[in-house]
Order: structure tokens, then C-alpha cells, then sequence
């Protein structure tokens, strides 16, 4: 029994329907993925009250974090590569956001782990957010490289996109920092991929326990 010609038009008009609708929503995705978040002026020397301090004659990369961002897996995982390849070169501290009225628990969860996980990485509670915003950082996975000297050599991303892991212009730079002159080369910037750290208080609210 042949189907009626009205039945079939719908039918092919429901499918081009269909693929408009997943092209369109790829589309965005996509772009989501590869649009970096908001960036300040990083501090051009090792400011002074920024804690812990850094060792002195030693480069330092500092990550501010946002301990709920599904983003900064990735950013660890980068981090991971520097950190081997820097072969005990590089003193490397993340600070995870953790917001007034929040427990322990909130900030030190599976990321946490994660990057207490890295050789030679240390992980502390960046209280209320002082320390993120001490280093202009307002998204999460935002890393610095200070020479040496105390001088900033790198502001930016490891990533290339937004939870994307794999060789990019951003973990290229730090480790060309390092390899080529010990962190006291040129200075690079990179885009970074990450969630917002300071979260609208609704939002907040929501995923407060």
C-alpha cells in the first residue's frame, strides 16, 4: 500500500527539520568550546602578597581553579604533561576557589584529588577568591609563569578549548619558557577555556550544599 504523498512530505520535512536542528546545536556547541572566557591584566611581577610565597631562584606557575568547573580536567591534565617534561624545574601551586559560606567539602572534591595527584603540584583553598583576583584571574584554569626573578613570563590557558586535551599554543609556550631559558625568556599569552570563578549568587546558592 503506497503512502499517501501528504504523508511523505511531512515526513521528509520533519527529517530536514531534524538535521537543521543538529547542525544548529553543534554549531553552538562548537563554539562555546572554542570561545575563551574572560581574562584581566595579569600582575607583571610575583606580587608580594600573594600566599604561600614563591621559593625564591625558581620558576613558579600558579593555576587558579574553580573546583566544580567539568573545564579544568583538562587543565589539569596539561598540567600534568608540563609538570613531567619540566622534570622538577618548576614550583607549581593550584589554588581552588573557595567561596565564603562554603565548606571544605565544596572545594576539595574530585578535582581536587586530581591535581593533588600531580608530582610536585601543590593544592590549596584559594579563601573567598583573594588570591584569584591578587592575580587578575576571573576564569578557571587561568595560569601564570613567573620567572625566576619573579617576572611574568606566561598569562593564559593550557587548553585549546574548552575541556580539550592535546597539544596547544598555551602548554607550548610555558614549556618553551622553561626549556629554552629556565622561565626568563620572552613573555606569552594564550586564550583561556574554562568556567567563570566567581559564580552569580544564584547560582551559587544552587550548588551550595
Amino acid at each position: 500500500m503506497k503512502r499517501p504523498a501528504f504523508a511523505r512530505g511531512m515526513w521528509v520535512a520533519l527529517g530536514v527539520l531534524w538535521l537543521a536542528a543538529m547542525g544548529v546545536g553543534f554549531s553552538l556547541l562548537t563554539r562555546h568550546s572554542l570561545t575563551p572566557g574572560d581574562r584581566q591584566e595579569a600582575p607583571s611581577r610575583w606580587p608580594e602578597e600573594a600566599r604561600p610565597p614563591r621559593v625564591e631562584g625558581r620558576p613558579t606557575l600558579v593555576m587558579l581553579a574553580h573546583p566544580r568547573c567539568p573545564c579544568t580536567r583538562a587543565s589539569l591534565g596539561e598540567l600534568a604533561v608540563v609538570m613531567e617534561h619540566a622534570r622538577g624545574r618548576l614550583d607549581a601551586r593550584v589554588l581552588f576557589l573557595r567561596p565564603e559560606g562554603t565548606t571544605g567539602d565544596w572545594t576539595q572534591g574530585a578535582l581536587w584529588r586530581a591535581a593533588a595527584g600531580i608530582p610536585g603540584v601543590r593544592v590549596l583553598a584559594d579563601e573567598g577568591g583573594t588570591q584569584a583576583r591578587l592575580f587578575g584571574a576571573v576564569t578557571s584554569g587561568h595560569s601564570l609563569l613567573y620567572d625566576a626573578e619573579g617576572r611574568l613570563r606566561f598569562s593564559g590557558g593550557l587548553t585549546a578549548a574548552r575541556g580539550h586535551r592535546g597539544d596547544n599554543p598555551g602548554r607550548d609556550a610555558v614549556e618553551a619558557l622553561l626549556r629554552d631559558s629556565g622561565g626568563s625568556g620572552g613573555t606569552s599569552e594564550h586564550g583561556v577555556y574554562g568556567c567563570a570563578l566567581e559564580e552569580p549568587p544564584g547560582v551559587r546558592a544552587t550548588n551550595t550544599p
